[in-house]
């Protein structure tokens, strides 16, 4: 790993994946990307993994993506700022931001998310993937982009975690769904007070720890592939597609893409 910002270890059986980048409310770079997908592949090769916990330290889950973080890398040579392209930006968002999440989704182990506080946006496409997701009672979660005249983020998972009127109504207003609410249409498993979060999802790790690896890895493969069948894969790959429209709006309306509003927006969402 090139950065500080994961942490991971592994005991009795269990990879824990901690992000740690507590002082940007765990924003998503894409070094730091890069990282957590290094950590994820490295827990799915080790043979002595049965689960994976990704869990982050501090007080937010994810704030997202972090915009100064997944721009076009250097600078022009006449010392201008980078340009921006709608191939460079579907290149960098169909890797770190849709590739990376159904890996991490595929991989023939058990996850679990523990989520506390904020998980907005890019936060979604860390959770999301994750087989289970163990909320704190202070966590939120939202996908606010449709106020930067986006669909919804690159992973697009929407209507499969929440339902269709239910995705409807979170992507149309761009508020937070609480914990609890998140745990009545099914997208979390279970909701825990927040200095309870981390032994919960221990406890929970461990049980499902004991379990023979090829049936969890069965089980797994089971469930995925009847909603691929169902077809989530399809879905999602075709809604990437529609993302990149906005940004090619964007980009031929202004010159910018429309991520370069996301801190705003943010700063906005959080008073």
């Amino acid at each position: 790993m090139i950065t500080s910002f994961i942490e991971y270890e592994v005991s009795e059986r269990i990879a824990t994946i901690t992000l740690n980048r507590p002082e940007a409310a765990n924003a998503q770079t894409l070094p730091l990307l890069d990282d957590l997908d290094e950590a994820w592949r490295r827990a799915a090769d080790d043979p002595e993994v049965r689960v994976i916990i990704l869990r982050a330290n501090g007080k937010h889950f994810s704030a997202g993506h972090d915009i100064k973080g997944v721009g076009p890398e250097g600078a022009a040579s006449n010392g201008e700022a980078p340009k921006w392209t709608l191939a460079g930006i579907y290149e960098i968002e169909a890797k770190r931001f849709l590739e990376y999440s159904l890996r991490w989704r595929n991989i023939p182990k058990p996850s679990i998310a523990a989520v506390q506080g904020v998980c907005i946006s890019g936060g979604l496409l860390l959770a999301w993937p994750c087989d289970l997701i163990i909320a704190a009672d202070n966590a939120k979660f939202s996908d606010p982009v449709v106020m930067m005249g986006i669909g919804g983020v690159e992973y697009h998972g929407h209507t499969w975690e929440m339902g269709p009127r239910k995705a409807k109504e979170i992507l149309f207003t761009g508020r937070h769904m609480t914990a609890g609410e998140a745990e009545k249409v099914g997208m979390v498993n279970r909701v825990v007070p927040l200095d309870e979060l981390r032994p919960a999802v221990r406890e929970l790790a461990a049980q499902i720890a004991q379990m023979h690896p090829f049936a969890l890895r069965q089980a797994k493969r089971a469930v995925n592939q009847t909603l691929d069948i169902q077809g989530f894969y399809a879905a999602i790959q075709s809604v990437f597609e529609t993302h990149q429209t906005g940004h090619g709006h964007a980009l031929s309306e202004s010159g910018l893409p429309i991520l370069t509003l996301l801190d705003g927006m943010k700063t906005a969402i959080n008073k």
